[in-house]
């Protein structure tokens, strides 16, 4: 089919920074859609233009109404990064589009900046919780970020300061190839002071220096019990660390965490990788989950206030399934294992006679592997030092054939 729908990208430059390719393509277009912004950049002509609706999918229908003619989507930069390109290619065929990049933010920002781009982290926050960008944290760690707005910076250094990182160096970089193109630089703990007017289009770039590194969390699961607010149901350190190893999270997997508790396993979950997803299902913590999963870097996950197995019916079917409590409850192992995909990992963790009766059935039944965690810490006695016991764990793993 021939090709319709052109998606060029653009930058402050205008028309002057567009390739031949992009040039042409931008020429022959019958239609132009793109923001005001990007509109403004073109001179003014006869061709009919469009501006982009809200929600998205008016303007999506839109452009589909308009098949047949030539259409040109403007984007800012690489249209396949974080841009509307990665969008309207869920709605059209890729055998009907052609996109042309121009050259993205991220690099002009690792340009400014003399950044090695292999060596950094990259997130937007448009339209997505700022709170995202704490799993990216770590000492050292330089990070670009795709700016909403002109109060993102702004909220980009509180968030640094409440995480431990205020000494922090964030760079601001304005209308970036434009004429008014300016860099900013400051420190997270003095945004406050430094009495900053920041421009609307704008990208950050951050370089991570921890108060005090003892405070920092690792991305590897078993993150320390007082990472979490909890009311004691809590997955303790060393068998969330093993019971993640067994879970084996691979990027872009979906996890069920079922009587999720304060939510520590499906966070560690997503924290591994920040393509992995996870739904915690959880009759009574919801609040306790929620809190953690903000703290965490975690906003996405999914939070199911119910009891299962009832609320489990008409959820994504899983990779896999971690269940922390109600084992004992009518017909939950069946539906987990009916719902599993193919090659899905079951984890069930017990503490209970009663709860190791049911694992041990299900063990004869489909199979899998059996082991049992026991995990002392020192404390006090009196004025000595002991070893306590942590309630025995029994840890069924099964996969799905």
């Amino acid at each position: 089919m021939e090709k319709w729908l052109s998606i060029i990208g653009i930058n402050e430059d205008g028309i002057a920074g567009l390739s031949a390719v992009a040039r042409y393509w931008l020429d022959q277009a019958e239609i132009l859609i793109g923001s005001d912004r990007h509109l403004n950049l073109i001179p003014l002509d006869d061709r009919q233009r469009l501006t982009w609706q809200s929600p998205l999918i008016d303007s999506i229908s839109e452009i589909l109404k308009y098949q047949g003619s030539q259409v040109c989507v403007l984007a800012s930069g690489d249209p396949m990064w974080y841009g509307i390109g990665a969008t309207l290619l869920q709605y059209i065929p890729l055998n009907q589009v052609r996109v042309v990049p121009a050259v993205s933010t991220f690099s002009l920002t690792c340009a400014r900046l003399g950044w090695a781009f292999a060596q950094v982290e990259t997130l937007s926050l448009c339209g997505r919780p700022l709170e995202n960008l704490s799993a990216f944290l770590y000492p050292n760690a330089k990070i670009l970020l795709l700016s909403a707005d002109r109060y993102t910076p702004r909220l980009v250094a509180e968030l640094l300061k409440a995480q431990g990182y205020g000494k922090s160096k964030i760079w601001v970089l304005e209308h970036l190839l434009g004429e008014k193109e300016r860099i900013i630089q400051v420190t997270a703990e003095s945004w406050q002071t430094a009495d900053l007017e920041i421009a609307n289009l704008n990208a950050i770039a951050l370089e991570c220096i921890a108060d005090d590194s003892q405070s920092t969390f690792s991305r590897l699961a078993g993150l320390p019990d007082s990472a979490y607010i909890h009311d004691g149901q809590l997955t303790k350190s060393e068998v969330r660390a093993i019971t993640l190893a067994a879970l084996s999270p691979k990027p872009g997997e979906l996890l069920w965490d079922v009587g999720a508790g304060c939510g520590s396993i499906g966070i560690e979950w997503m924290r591994s990788n920040f393509r992995c997803k996870a739904i915690a299902i959880e009759k009574k913590r919801s609040a306790y989950i929620a809190q953690n999963a903000f703290a965490l870097g975690t906003p996405n996950l999914e939070i199911i206030s119910g009891t299962a197995p009832e609320v489990l019916q008409h959820l994504a079917k899983p990779d896999a399934i971690f269940i922390g409590g109600g084992i004992t409850t009518a017909g939950m192992v069946e539906s987990c294992w009916q719902s599993l995909k193919s090659g899905g990992r079951l984890v069930v963790n017990v503490v209970t006679i009663e709860g190791e009766q049911q694992v041990f059935a299900w063990h004869q039944q489909v199979g899998g592997s059996l082991k049992r965690i026991a995990i002392e810490r020192m404390e006090a006695i009196g004025t000595f030092r002991g070893w306590k016991p942590m309630s025995a764990v029994t840890q069924w793993v099964a996969i799905k054939p």
